[in-house]
């Protein structure tokens, strides 16, 4: 005869319901911060080539606030550990939106210092969106886990592909303003950011990793004298490997942001439009979060490892086609910039999921943090090489290495594999 779930006491909050609450906040959440990531990645490398009349440097903004990125993971990972996620992260909101207004002022003043400075401090916004994905997961069932990663994910496509397309007309409201046309989608990211602050702060209720504590807790007690149910508090310990799913992460994040960092760029160069570099960066937005709910599903259905292994194939097929593309070929470098960004996207929902299923309620959030810092200074690292690379060789050379080092995922999951 099966033994009953394991009872929580009736002043816990049900976690089921709770459970679809948080993520209706994380999602409202997810939509306003997408605008906000979208201004560094569309015109800060732009920025700092018109400031420096360089492209040696073009990729520094993108390693700046990725760099930034990591220390602000490492913030909001100990502050949810210690006081729960709705603190950490609506102060990795504020953040990232005084960094917005920082990057605007020094837009004004055309002081490059100020500008880096900035794009540091903006880069807590970015790490900030990352860190609500494992939000979605605190609450959720062990084989449902990537499904609720997926749908905080998804939700960043909204404003994550209309932000890039508001670079003209938020160019012409900043030179109303008085502000250079390529801060204007700061104005839109320093609102969102606040924007998504404000939501979190006010109706993250009840907190999703405090909750989890106390439903384990609670299990717990009731599995001490219950043999059964201690068995299936135990079942889903030791799964995956918090090296594997950081490696996934890693790796995906550094291709991904090398080759994102110099589209605008290599298009600026071949006579393309802000206009059309911003579709190209929206569209690959949308790869990287809209598919987030076949992806969850897939990760769910057919196991972490065989999604991650895909992960590295979809980002070498993008780093060939990107490599390939005609300078003058706006559908084919969008078709490119959407498979790096499904690429990214398998990788990140495998990864977070092999993760969250290794490490316990008790180090969660501190560890979690811990590796986001990992992939921030992968994408740092991407960032800055990406423009030195394409310096001093090309945007195709560039792209075909970044499709290399992808492969790079198959060797590690197929160990991973094979020991078990």
């Amino acid at each position: 005869m099966t033994s009953p779930a394991p009872a929580v006491p009736a002043s816990i909050p049900d976690a089921a319901q709770a459970q679809r609450r948080i993520l209706r906040v994380l999602v409202a959440s997810q939509v306003l911060s997408g605008a906000g990531l979208a201004a560094g990645v569309t015109v800060g490398a732009l920025l700092a080539q018109d400031m420096l009349g360089s492209t040696s440097l073009a990729g520094l903004p993108s390693a700046l606030f990725t760099a930034g990125s990591a220390l602000a993971a490492v913030a909001v990972g100990r502050i949810s550990q210690a006081r729960g996620r709705r603190p950490g992260l609506a102060t990795g909101y504020l953040t990232g939106a005084l960094g917005s207004a920082g990057v605007i002022t020094a837009a004004v003043l055309d002081n490059p210092v100020l500008l880096f400075i900035a794009l540091f401090v903006y880069g807590a916004g970015t790490a900030t969106n990352l860190q609500a994905r494992y939000a979605g997961a605190d609450l959720a069932p062990a084989g449902h886990r990537a499904r609720a990663v997926s749908t905080v994910l998804v939700a960043t496509t909204l404003g994550g592909v209309a932000g890039p397309n508001l670079a003209a007309p938020a160019g012409t409201l900043a030179e109303h303003l008085g502000i250079p046309h390529l801060a204007g989608l700061f104005i839109i990211s320093g609102a969102a950011y606040a924007l998504a602050a404000l939501v979190l702060a006010l109706w993250l209720r009840p907190d999703p990793l405090l909750l989890a504590r106390t439903v384990a807790q609670a299990k717990e007690a009731d599995a001490a004298t219950d043999p059964a149910a201690a068995d299936a508090a135990d079942s889903s310990e030791g799964r995956g490997g918090v090296v594997l799913g950081a490696l996934v992460m890693v790796l995906t994040q550094l291709v991904m942001v090398a080759i994102m960092t110099m589209t605008p760029v290599h298009m600026h160069d071949h006579g393309h439009s802000t206009a059309a570099s911003g579709l190209v960066i929206g569209i690959h937005i949308g790869a990287m979060y809209l598919p987030s709910p076949l992806t969850g599903w897939l990760v769910d259905r057919y196991g972490r490892m065989k999604i991650a292994a895909a992960s590295g194939v979809t980002l070498l097929a993008a780093g060939l086609l990107a490599a390939a593309a005609p300078g003058d070929s706006v559908a084919l470098l969008a078709l490119a910039l959407a498979l790096l960004g499904l690429g990214w996207n398998f990788g990140l929902v495998a990864g977070t999921a092999i993760i969250t299923d290794t490490v316990p309620l008790a180090t969660r959030a501190k560890t979690q943090g811990l590796v986001d810092v990992s992939i921030a200074l992968a994408g740092a690292t991407g960032g800055i090489t990406s423009g030195i690379m394409v310096a001093a060789t090309s945007y195709p050379a560039l792209a075909l290495t970044g499709g290399a080092l992808s492969l790079a995922l198959l060797p590690a999951v197929a160990a991973t594999a094979y020991r078990r």
